[in-house]
């Protein structure tokens, strides 16, 4: 067995040396390609009434945390059918900064945002009403509806201690995490709500990122001005948090029992089910540790299988600074696939799903190599910008390294967001340089929400800054191509269908998308599932695989539109 599949290994590795050095991946289109759509990406953030700073303390003594916030949620909260924002902030610490210590949010300027959408399509600034003000240096943020009451709940991740937010459905939202038992510990960054067991109702997976407490360790040249953040290799992993949904508004942290207690760097969670043996897998970004994917067994336990499976680790068999991630199918061939952003001099990572439980680097033959080789990327999303038929990707971007150009000239602490064009389900082509202003400015990028803001059937972006404002980005791309939105209620099934499978149909073939709203980096976006149509007016047909294990199918449904499925009493 080992000798079979490193075996393959090398010779897979080969065949792509080969192929990168004899016939490297060019932007020119041949005869066969068709000739790549520009997106047009327009910032309104002004516009809209959203004015929010990211704080995050740069001090003298370079203390990690310093570079990693901060995550942003796109969701309904009021069931108005508009997408709302909540933007995560940092908090103030010393410098130096005691051990022990756990910063604590102090004015405004640090608060939380919620920001309700308003029918004119401008934000109003609810925080206060909400009671979402926050404490702590906050991370990151998931969204879900836990008791399944059809209304979103809130977790948001910090340094030193959790907080979930009950949503009253009122406007506001109780702070629920004493009752819950869900606070936490230590360093948490992402999390994703999942029902692991399919039980209907959602668990709840928090990654934590390293064992750290503001020691003063000095990592760079020893010289002014060069002093440096500490690599992740100078710390010690943890393993995450995983908490059981016990019904009845409490949960049960269960990651040993269930096999998920693997000490790690991570960073960013996706969610889908690689194998279709109808059970939730998770993939983990680690940073500068092999990367994780947690195979569901479908017993309550899970078994890690990064190696096995050959997405552990890059196509030269190393490791990788993981930081944001989607699990999802860009060549329509129905098998979730995994792209993994990183640090500039490594190449974002794309595994491409071979159906046979293992994964195939494919960086380098899908351009996705050499169009990131000098980019460093967090939040990251596969979309179908364009709507047609085939998912995207778009990545924020920004080293975490305020200091890097002073040793890598080549390299930048700000960058402009990347846009990739999916051709054909082959192969990626940048086309950020034709896709509007947004894509010339250059920020410290790090968290991505993706939903359809204006209900236009166009996917709009929301990126974070580390140390900046926030960006709402409109997608104005010009197409006479139709979509499908699809909402989700789950009855036997979790209320949000987290993790239904969604097969449409239209002439040019299927497509399939998994329910989630935890994709990238530190953030939580639109749970709708969003299709585009091509040239097809409708959907031959929609098929959906509930996590109940029900199979529900829709034929001849009409597109540019939002469609509310519920899902059906039995099989």
């Amino acid at each position: 067995m080992w000798f079979r599949r490193n075996q393959r290994r090398v010779s897979t590795i080969a065949s792509l040396i080969v192929s990168f050095l004899l016939c490297p991946v060019s932007h020119s289109q041949t005869s066969a390609e068709p000739k790549p759509v520009p997106g047009n990406f327009v910032e309104v953030t002004d516009a809209v009434g959203v004015h929010f700073q990211h704080q995050a303390p740069h001090t003298s003594k370079k203390y990690l945390i310093e570079t990693m916030g901060s995550g942003v949620a796109l969701f309904d909260y009021d069931n108005d059918g508009r997408l709302d924002l909540f933007l995560v902030n940092g908090a103030p610490f010393s410098d130096p900064t005691p051990k022990g210590t756990i910063p604590q949010k102090t004015g405004p300027e640090y608060w939380n945002r919620l920001y309700h959408q308003k029918a004119d399509g401008t934000f109003e600034d609810v925080t206060e009403k909400a009671g979402l003000q926050g404490v702590g240096y906050g991370m990151g943020v998931a969204v879900g509806d836990y008791d399944n009451d059809g209304r979103e709940d809130l977790y948001v991740t910090a340094y030193g201690g959790n907080k979930l937010y009950h949503n009253n459905g009122d406007g506001t939202f109780a702070d629920v995490t004493a009752k819950a038992g869900v606070a936490g510990s230590g360093w948490s960054t992402s999390a994703a709500w999942v029902d692991l067991d399919n039980d209907g109702r959602l668990d709840l997976v928090v990654l934590r990122y390293i064992q750290w407490d503001w020691d003063d360790l000095w990592c760079g040249e020893h010289r002014e001005g060069y002093r440096g953040y500490c690599h992740p290799d100078v710390f010690q992993p943890i393993s995450m948090l995983v908490y059981h949904n016990n019904g009845d508004g409490t949960f049960t942290e269960e990651a040993h029992k269930l096999g998920l207690d693997k000490p790690a760097k991570a960073l960013g969670i996706a969610i889908a089910d690689y194998d279709h043996d109808g059970h939730p897998d998770i993939f983990v970004a680690n940073d500068s540790m092999v990367e994780f994917l947690f195979h569901n067994n479908g017993d309550g336990t899970f078994e890690e299988v990064g190696l096995d499976s050959e997405v552990a680790v890059d196509g030269e068999g190393r490791t990788y600074a993981g930081m944001g991630v989607d699990f999802s199918d860009y060549n329509n061939d129905g098998l979730p696939d995994i792209v993994v952003t990183n640090l500039a001099n490594q190449k974002y990572a794309l595994y491409q799903n071979s159906g046979d439980g293992a994964f195939t680097y494919s960086s380098y033959t899908s351009g996705i190599g050499g169009m990131t080789l000098l980019h460093s990327g967090w939040g990251i999303r596969f979309l179908d910008y364009d709507n047609d038929g085939r998912k995207d990707m778009l990545i924020a971007q920004g080293h975490d390294l305020d200091t890097i150009e002073k040793t890598f000239p080549q390299l930048h602490y700000r960058e402009p967001l990347l846009l990739a064009w999916n051709v054909n389900g082959a192969k990626f082509v940048d086309v950020s340089a034709m896709s509007g202003d947004v894509f010339t400015k250059r920020w410290v990028g790090r968290g991505m929400a993706i939903g359809d803001i204006n209900n236009d059937g166009l996917l709009d972006a929301v990126v974070t800054e580390n140390g900046g404002p926030a960006h709402v980005l409109l997608n104005k791309t010009k197409t006479s191509n139709h979509w499908l939105g699809i909402k989700l209620i789950g009855h036997k099934s979790n209320r949000d269908g987290i993790g239904a499978v969604i097969k449409i149909t239209t002439s040019a073939g299927p497509q399939w998308q998994t329910v989630t709203t935890s994709v990238g980096y530190l953030s939580s976006s639109d749970p709708r599932a969003h299709f585009g149509l091509g040239k097809d007016v409708s959907a031959q047909s929609v098929e959906i695989r509930w996590p109940s294990g029900i199979v529900q199918t829709l034929k001849d449904v009409k597109g540019d539109q939002y469609v509310t499925v519920d899902e059906a009493a039995s099989k």
